[in-house]
């Protein structure tokens, strides 16, 4: 990894509940080194794109943050989109996994895991 793919402040925060379950899944699942967490948008979903979140090596276009400890991966093409979002993580008894809250989407769909900017 070179200086130029490293930044300083994350476009997207982890809440401590999300922090605490990424770092849960991380120990769980035996994550191998050189994996991070990666987060991002893709093309589909209700409302037009959908959240992409899990573990991955780095790729080409990726800008990588670290996320009090944690290492997150961020396709440079995909901040635009993820900018100011925070990550939560529900666990109850009508919601459970991870929550996007995204300053950015201007709709959002029943199942919170697509939206349209």
């Amino acid at each position: 990894m070179n200086d130029a793919t490293v930044a300083r402040r994350s476009p997207v925060q982890l809440s401590p509940r999300a922090h605490t379950e990424v770092a849960r899944i991380l120990k769980a699942q035996s994550i191998p080194e050189g994996y991070g967490l990666r987060v991002g948008v893709r093309g589909g979903g209700c409302s037009g794109m959908s959240y992409i979140l899990g573990f991955d090596k780095l790729r080409e276009h990726d800008i990588t943050f670290d996320a009090d400890g944690v290492e997150m991966y961020i396709d440079k093409r995909h901040g635009l989109y993820l900018l100011g979002t925070t990550i939560d993580y529900h666990d109850g008894l009508n919601a459970r996994g991870f929550v996007f809250e995204n300053p950015n989407a201007t709709q959002t769909c029943g199942c919170g895991s697509s939206f349209a900017a």
